[in-house]
């Protein structure tokens, strides 16, 4: 079954939930783990691919779009909704929906800013992940700054 990891106060803004996702991604990479990015929205995707072409600093994060012909030999992939996907796991959810097919990715990472209307949006995906039986882990990244 699907592990899904809550990431909560990532921030106030998109932006910041856009670095969270870019970190997770890069970690997975690190570990030689494959990587789905997926967002509803064709414009965040493009902002994340910028985004990993200078993550690290000195360096980037291998990445694609679902729609290239090397998404297949590529560790991390950019989808939209419809986009099919070859990985299957590490899913990073950037959209206000549950992701179409999560089920079949190993890991579902979800990330949740402290933004009132992105958290009542992901309450809601939380509930339905809870309600069909889902193990979820709530990681506080306030906490995590902290220690």
């Amino acid at each position: 079954m699907t592990r899904i990891d809550f990431y909560t106060e990532a921030g106030s803004s998109a932006d910041d939930k856009l670095d969270l996702a870019c970190r997770i991604a890069q970690k997975a990479w690190r570990r030689s783990l494959k990587v789905v990015i997926f967002a509803g929205d064709a414009a965040l995707l493009t902002q994340a691919s910028d985004r990993l072409w200078s993550t690290p600093a000195t360096g980037f994060v291998p990445h694609c779009r679902a729609s290239d012909a090397l998404a297949t030999e590529t560790p991390i992939v950019l989808a939209a909704r419809g986009e099919a996907t070859v990985h299957d796991q590490v899913l990073i959810n950037l959209d206000d929906a549950h992701p179409p097919d999560f089920a079949r990715f190993e890991r579902l990472a979800e990330i949740v800013s402290t933004d009132e209307n992105d958290r009542v949006r992901a309450r809601e995906r939380f509930r339905f992940y809870r309600e069909r039986g889902y193990e979820i882990t709530t990681h506080r990244m306030s906490e995590a700054a902290d220690g």
